[in-house]
């Protein structure tokens, strides 16, 4: 017979504890949550089963951004046809891949944006309503009105670059209340690009590394009422924070708060984190929301790593309406799901 090879049993381990793990119902994982997550906060949330309201034979695709506008509508961002991870597509999806529901019964309020995404990323909502998108697969940054019009567009369609014109796979962006706005760019580049609110170019700062200022796949960017900019700085597995004119001010780091892949402020000035998880090829993997506050202390921390009600599978990004609810959108989930407060 010939001898297994050295891992194993290692690996059998470990995909033993995992299906352990993923076969439990969510009520048996939820009273098994560890203790120390329990001290975090008092306040939990809980799934909202049955949201979205899904149209019969309708299916989403890889959901990569969420946003909900001051009316409650949740627009969801999905890739459709193009849910194939690592492929560089050089014609847009057929189908509508911005998707608008109901905040608070699910319901399918509109699509649009048919023949125009190549590979849905990021998406925004500014205080005026207007929809904020990035394109990876484009390298393009782009601007709707609420009913999915075209108002601007930035960058050079299918041509990567690292200038005032050219993005390289941009990841997401920050409106500030005067409609200027901030660009993580992203896969190919490593900076943060600050344009006014005509798309002028600014400045920009950062280059790939791990030092202070520095990034390694800024993934998601947010700013705050004083319009210091936190960037979800993904593969140092940290937060960075700047003042508006990219002045590096303090870093967030820890076991807790794991590798933040996207960043959100709710109406609360907390500060909403997905921790999607290093991408193992083996599981089980890392998966939680958390809240936390202005100096970087969690609050509250929920979420594991599945496909049941209220588990994870690559959770992408994340919303908070007005209303306190939280919105994740995940990849290989495949679905967009609510969060209330319980």
């Amino acid at each position: 017979m010939n001898a297994l090879p050295s891992n194993w049993f290692r690996r059998l381990s470990v995909l033993t504890a995992w299906c352990a793990c993923v076969s439990l119902h969510p009520a048996d994982y939820n009273a098994s949550k560890s203790k120390s997550a329990d001290k975090l906060s008092s306040t939990t949330y809980q799934v909202a089963h049955g949201w979205p309201v899904l149209p019969n034979g309708f299916m989403l695709g890889h959901v990569s951004g969420i946003a909900v506008d001051s009316h409650n509508h949740v627009f969801v961002f999905h890739r459709g046809e193009h849910s194939i991870l690592g492929t560089n597509f050089t014609t847009a999806a057929k189908e509508p891949l911005v998707v608008c529901f109901d905040g608070k019964s699910g319901k399918l309020i509109a699509s649009w944006g048919a023949n125009r995404f190549y590979s849905p990323h990021g998406l925004r909502v500014d205080r005026n309503d207007n929809i904020w998108i990035t394109d990876v697969a484009s390298h393009q940054i782009m601007k709707f009105a609420h009913d999915g019009k075209l108002l601007m567009e930035l960058g050079q369609r299918g041509v990567a670059g690292w200038d005032a014109r050219h993005f390289n796979k941009p990841t997401d962006l920050a409106v500030a209340p005067d409609g200027s706005f901030y660009v993580s760019d992203g896969y190919g580049n490593s900076r943060v690009a600050k344009f006014s609110a005509s798309g002028e170019f600014e400045f920009e700062w950062g280059k790939k590394g791990d030092q202070p200022g520095e990034f390694n796949l800024p993934h998601g960017i947010a700013l705050d009422r004083a319009e210091r900019v936190y960037v979800a700085d993904r593969s140092n597995a940290r937060v960075q924070v700047f003042d508006s004119k990219g002045k590096f001010l303090h870093a967030w780091k820890s076991p807790e708060l794991g590798r933040p892949w996207a960043i959100t402020f709710g109406p609360d000035e907390l500060l909403y984190v997905v921790d999607g998880g290093d991408l193992k090829s083996w599981p089980p993997d890392r998966a939680h929301l958390l809240q936390l506050d202005l100096s970087g202390k969690i609050l509250a921390k929920w979420g594991s790593y599945g496909n049941y009600d209220g588990q994870l599978y690559w959770p992408h990004d994340i919303a908070v309406g007005k209303d306190g609810a939280v919105y994740t959108g995940e990849i290989l989930g495949r679905r967009a799901q609510k969060f209330l407060r319980k």
